[in-house]
């Protein structure tokens, strides 16, 4: 079973829930808002993607920061504790299928990624 983490009220979620169902797949949400995002979990995602793809920069929580943070981000240890916090600072969507893991929403990608 999938499971396609994020925050609801997402626009590009939104987009991600049409894809999914379009294509008749079923998925778990997992709601960061609401469940937050484990140790376990975040850590997989940082491996598996990188800090570069799993920190959303072009988000408004992102670019609220000010220099220091920003900077201080660069540290693996600070980025963690960050986005256990500020879960609405990770990429949208990340989906998790077994062990594959993807993270955005480009359909083509996508498409590949549910095929293999």
């Amino acid at each position: 079973m999938i499971v396609i983490y994020g925050i609801p009220a997402c626009n590009t979620m939104k987009k991600a829930f049409e894809y999914l169902k379009n294509q008749g797949i079923t998925y778990e949400f997992h709601d960061y808002k609401k469940k937050g995002i484990s140790p376990d979990t975040l850590s997989l995602f940082l491996e598996k993607l990188g800090p570069t793809t799993v920190l959303n920069k072009n988000g408004s929580t992102y670019k609220q920061l000010d220099d220091d943070t920003k900077k201080r981000l660069e540290s693996p240890e600070c980025l963690f504790e960050f986005l256990q916090q500020k879960t609405s600072a990770i990429k949208r969507p990340i989906l998790v299928d077994g062990d594959k893991i993807i993270a955005g929403l480009d359909e083509v990608k996508l498409e590949a990624w549910l095929k293999s």
